[in-house]
C-alpha cells in the first residue's frame, strides 16, 4: 500500500514485495517510450503507404516525437524534483497514452504527426522520473542493484521493441495502428501499480522557479531549426522557410543567453567550461547523429528494396542490443582499468565500419548474408563506446550534478539524432520521390551510410585528440558498471543521484 499522505515512506528494500512493484511501474513506465522509439521506425514503411506524404513525412513523424521529447526533457525532471516525482510520472504515462490514441486513429500524416508531438511531451514527463523514483524510493545500499535491473530489464524492452512492432505491423486490418495502441494495456499497469506501490518524493532541496522560459525556448529554437532543415531541401528554401530557420537559431542564441543568466536553469552552461565534459558530449553528438541517421533509413531499404517483411526488418537491430547488454558492463570495467580514451577512439572506428558495411545492402540481399554481420559488428562499437563515454561526462561534473550532467549527455544525443534524421536524406540526395522508387532510394541509402560512417568515425579521431584519461587513484574508479550502462543515453535518460 502507498504511504499515507504527508506520512515519510521507509525507503525500500530491493528484494521485497513493494521494492519489486516499485521496480516493474518504473520498467514498464520508461519502456513505453523506448518501445515507441523502436517501433515506429518499423512501421514507416505501412504509414507511408496508407497515408501518403513520401519521405519527408516519415522523417517528421520521427522527428515530432524527439523534438518536444528533447526540449522538453529536462523541464520534467524539474518538475518532478519540485512537484513531485511520482506525480508528474504518472501524468506523463496519461499524456502519453491520450496521444497514442491519437496516432492510432490519425487519418492524416498532418495529424499524425501533431499526435507524435504530444506523445513526444508526455515521454518527457515521464522518462526523467523513472529512474529518479528508484534513486528515491531505495534504501542507498540497494539502489545501484535496483538501477541495474531497471537497466537490464529496460534493454530487453529495447532489444524486443523492433520485432514486436514488425508483428503488428503485419497484422490486418489494423497494421501500423497496432504499434500505438499496444501503449494502451502498458499504461494501465504503470498507472495501477504506481498508484499503489511508488512512494511519492520530490527534491527538499530544490530552490527557485521551474526554468520554463527556458524549455520553451529550447522547444521552439529546435522546432525551428529542423523545420527548415528538413522542409528546406525537400520543397524548396522559400521565404517562409528561411524565416522560420533564422527564428529558430535566435530562439537557440536567445536560450543560451537566458540560460547564462538565470539562477535556477535547466542547463548549466559552467559544466561546458570543463574540456573533458566538452569533449565526451562532441564525441557524443557524432556518434548518436551517425547511429539515428542509419538506423532510420536501414529499416526502409530493407524494406522497400531488399523485400524484408516487417518482422524481420524489426529483428534487423536486435543483434546490436544483444552485444550490448552482453559487453557494456564489461567494457565499463575495461576503461576503467586502461582510462576511456582508447575505447572511445576504437569503440566509433568499429561502428564506423559497419555503417560502411551497411552499403552492400541491396536488392535480393538476405538477412544472414547482409545483415547480421554487420549489426553485430555496429554493436561491438557500441559496447566499446557507451559506459566509458557516460562514465567520462559524470566524472567531469562536480558530483551534486551528476544528475544534470547525465541528463545533458542524453539530451544532446537526442539532438544529434533529431538533426541527423531531418539533415542525412538531403546530403544523401534522397527526394521526397525517392520513397516511391526503389532504385532512387538505394542509391541514397548507400551515400547516407557512408556519410553516417564518416561523421561516426570522426567521432572516434574527436575522442583520440580531446579525451584524456583521469590520473589513477580510487577516486577515478567505477565501482557499480550496471549503473553507468543505466546512466548510458541509450537506456536512461536522466539520472538524479541521491
Amino acid at each position: 500500500m502507498a504511504a499515507a499522505p504527508g506520512a515519510a515512506a521507509a525507503p525500500l528494500v530491493y528484494r521485497s514485495a513493494r521494492g519489486k512493484w516499485v521496480l516493474a511501474a518504473t520498467v514498464l513506465g520508461s519502456g513505453l517510450a523506448q518501445l515507441d522509439g523502436t517501433v515506429v521506425n518499423v512501421a514507416l514503411p505501412r504509414i507511408g503507404e496508407d497515408l501518403g506524404g513520401g519521405l519527408t513525412a516519415l522523417q517528421w513523424t520521427l522527428n515530432a516525437y524527439t523534438l518536444t521529447l528533447s526540449g522538453l526533457l529536462l523541464l520534467g525532471g524539474s518538475l518532478g524534483d519540485r512537484m513531485g516525482r511520482r506525480r508528474i510520472f504518472i501524468l506523463g504515462v496519461i499524456w502519453f497514452t491520450v496521444a497514442s490514441v491519437g496516432c492510432a486513429f490519425a487519418p492524416s500524416t498532418g495529424l499524425l504527426i501533431a499526435m507524435r508531438a504530444l506523445q513526444g511531451a508526455g515521454a518527457a514527463l515521464l522518462t526523467p522520473g523513472s529512474v529518479a523514483i528508484l534513486q528515491a524510493s531505495f534504501r542507498p545500499d540497494d539502489r545501484s542493484t535496483a538501477v541495474g535491473a531497471w537497466s537490464g530489464l529496460g534493454g530487453v524492452a529495447t532489444a524486443i521493441g523492433p520485432i514486436v512492432g514488425g508483428l503488428l505491423v503485419g497484422v490486418a486490418p489494423w497494421g501500423w495502428r497496432l504499434v500505438f495502441l499496444i501503449n494502451l494495456p502498458i499504461a494501465a499497469a504503470v498507472i495501477v501499480l504506481s498508484r499503489r506501490y511508488i512512494p511519492e518524493s520530490r527534491d527538499e532541496q530544490a530552490t527557485g522557479r521551474v526554468d520554463v522560459p527556458g524549455a520553451l525556448l529550447a522547444s521552439f529554437g529546435l522546432g525551428g531549426l529542423v523545420f527548415g532543415l528538413t522542409e528546406g531541401p525537400a520543397g524548396g528554401w522559400t521565404p517562409p522557410v528561411v524565416a522560420i530557420t533564422v527564428a529558430g537559431v535566435l530562439l537557440l542564441g536567445l536560450f543560451l543567453l537566458v540560460e547564462s543568466r538565470t539562477a535556477e536553469p535547466l542547463l548549466p552552461l559552467g559544466l561546458f567550461a570543463d574540456r573533458q565534459f566538452s569533449a565526451a558530449n562532441l564525441v557524443t553528438f557524432a556518434v548518436y547523429a551517425a547511429l539515428a541517421g542509419a538506423l532510420f533509413l536501414l529499416p526502409v531499404q530493407l524494406q522497400l528494396v531488399a523485400g524484408f517483411s516487417p518482422v524481420q526488418a524489426g529483428a534487423a537491430t536486435l543483434p546490436i542490443t544483444v552485444m550490448m547488454l552482453l559487453l557494456s558492463a564489461r567494457m565499463g570495467r575495461l576503461s576503467a582499468r586502461i582510462g576511456p580514451r582508447l575505447p572511445m577512439t576504437v569503440g566509433p572506428l568499429v561502428a564506423a565500419t559497419a555503417m560502411f558495411w551497411l552499403s552492400f545492402v541491396d536488392a535480393g540481399a538476405t538477412f544472414l548474408g547482409a545483415v547480421v554481420g554487420p549489426m553485430l559488428l555496429f554493436g561491438l562499437g557500441l559496447s566499446f563506446t557507451v559506459a566509458p563515454l557516460t562514465s567520462t561526462v559524470l566524472a567531469a561534473a562536480p558530483d551534486h550534478q551528476a544528475g544534470v550532467a547525465s541528463a545533458i549527455n542524453n539530451d544532446v544525443a537526442r539532438v544529434a539524432g533529431l538533426l541527423a534524421v531531418a539533415v542525412l536524406p538531403a546530403l544523401a540526395g534522397l527526394s521526397p520521390a525517392a520513397y516511391a522508387d526503389p532504385a532512387l532510394m538505394s542509391g541514397g541509402f548507400h551515400r547516407a551510410v557512408l556519410i553516417a560512417g564518416a561523421v561516426c568515425a570522426a567521432g572516434g579521431l574527436l575522442a583520440l585528440v580531446t579525451i584524456r584519461n583521469p590520473v589513477a587513484g580510487p577516486e577515478h574508479e567505477h565501482a557499480d558498471p550496471a549503473l553507468e550502462c543505466a546512466a548510458c543515453p541509450v537506456l536512461a535518460p536522466h539520472i538524479k543521484p541521491r
